[in-house]
């Protein structure tokens, strides 16, 4: 989908030269049909231009791309598309012109960010001339790489489809030296976040580059590559309302019979997208299936909580990170569900870990920041979640970061939950590599500490 630019472009005068140039798709008041820009006419002044700009969805990956769609005909034409090996971004649109005059292709120049799977974003001045038809490039920044000691990870995007047919993403990190020969499988932590779609068309459509960098944030799940994990980034969860063939269609069609909505079956949806990613990964012998953990964070964690209880034969641990546990606990929607707890008692029960606490019977740890004022997320959540856990018996560790938020900011706090976790999947579902003064319930059980709550 193509969004408009804020500033029309009147095209300045160009040589006709070749006369074939691109041919696209345009919406404007040619009503959608596919029409080729002339050369004569792109150079030729006349009408008013928008700059149109896109992500540029395609089975390869996205390729972002800027666009010019002359506003009285609907003709089109492409200035600039990313392009593989690379993955570029486009960003601001400058010129020398004067300010009071129409602007115009001549000269006009764009910002945008250049990246590959293995060299960081660098920020490159293209300016375009002859009506669009030529360019000049100019790098502006050299930047180093920020993390070289992971610079020869391996880095995968995954296409793979879930039990009903929808296609799913994944991007699969493997670390530095890894060897399927010499190594075998790995201790592997999935790293989610699931998302509610419409239909499975656009569930399962590739998001995604396999010629973006890695960036790695202070909390990132890719940080496991330095201890010697695969990470699985970013699996896709579609939440689907169309499970049913045609089932909106029916509902249309018989008055008073409601249309399925995609949490109406998250629970199922979840641990199918969940089981698909597992299954992938152990396919490909990279993950070991006894050492798979799961995370996430907010809705991540939600996500996280479900999948111990639904589905404790994929995963040998979780972390979740600043969650909601109880439905009933937002009782006027949440996320994308915009149902009440009195219009749909039933999903907000069914969609809550807390209710399926006498259930967790993997090791679960909870993080949450003290001062969380998120609406959706207040640390009476994890608090209670933590209790109920406790009161069945689980194996569960609450901390709880003071001064803290819905994300994480200080520096101890950072340090301390990177620690924490480290920990807990390095007992769990690692290598075993443990500090001898974390306490957990099983160093409890054996004359450790008596406490489970960190603060």
């Amino acid at each position: 989908t193509a969004a408009a630019a804020t500033a029309a472009v009147a095209t300045t005068d160009a040589p006709a030269g070749n006369d074939a140039t691109t041919t696209a798709t345009s919406g404007g008041s040619s009503g959608g049909v596919r029409k080729v820009v002339t050369a004569s006419g792109l150079g030729s002044g006349a009408g008013t231009w928008l700059l149109m700009s896109g992500s540029g969805a395609s089975p390869e990956g996205n390729k972002p791309f800027l666009d010019l769609l002359h506003l009285e005909s609907g003709e089109t034409h492409r200035l600039w598309q990313s392009q593989p090996p690379h993955y570029e971004a486009m960003g601001s649109l400058m010129s020398d012109t004067d300010p009071e005059a129409p602007l115009t292709v001549e000269g006009m120049s764009l910002m945008l960010s250049r990246e590959s799977a293995s060299e960081p974003p660098q920020s490159f001045l293209t300016t375009f001339h002859d009506a669009g038809r030529r360019c000049d490039e100019r790098r502006v920044t050299d930047f180093p790489h920020p993390y070289p000691q992971l610079r020869e990870l391996r880095r995968e995007v995954l296409r793979y489809p879930r039990s009903d047919g929808v296609m799913l993403t994944a991007t699969l990190y493997l670390p530095p030296g890894y060897d399927q020969a010499t190594h075998g499988p790995l201790p592997c932590i999935v790293w989610a976040y699931p998302r509610e779609y419409k239909t499975k068309e656009a569930a399962g459509q590739m998001r995604r580059s396999p010629h973006q960098f890695t960036s790695i944030g202070s909390t990132s799940p890719t940080l496991w590559l330095t201890r010697g994990y695969a990470v699985l980034d970013g699996p896709t969860l579609p939440i689907v309302a169309d499970v049913q063939e045609g089932s909106e269609t029916k509902a249309a069609a018989n008055e008073g019979v409601k249309a399925p909505e995609p949490n109406d079956t998250f629970v199922d949806q979840l641990t199918d997208g969940a089981r698909a990613a597992v299954t992938e990964a152990v396919r490909r012998g990279v993950a070991d299936p006894a050492r798979i953990s799961v995370g996430g964070h907010s809705y991540g964690a939600f996500m996280t909580a479900n999948l111990v209880a639904h589905a404790p034969d994929l995963f040998a641990a979780g972390i979740a990170r600043t969650g909601a546990y109880n439905r009933t606990l937002t009782p006027f929607g949440f996320q994308n569900e915009e149902r009440t707890l009195w219009q749909a008692p039933e999903v907000y029960n069914r969609m809550s870990p807390f209710m399926m606490a006498d259930k967790v019977s993997k090791p679960l740890l909870l993080v949450h920041g003290e001062d969380d004022s998120n609406p959706g997320t207040f640390p009476l959540q994890s608090e209670r979640f933590y209790q109920a856990l406790k009161g069945h018996g689980a194996t569960c560790r609450l901390v709880l970061l003071p001064h803290e938020g819905h994300s994480y900011r200080a520096y101890e706090s950072i340090m301390h939950t990177l620690y924490e976790q480290d920990q807990w999947i390095e007992r769990y579902a690692g290598y075993g590599r443990l500090d001898p003064t974390y306490a957990t319930d099983d160093t409890a059980a054996a004359g450790g500490s008596e406490g489970s709550v960190s603060d």
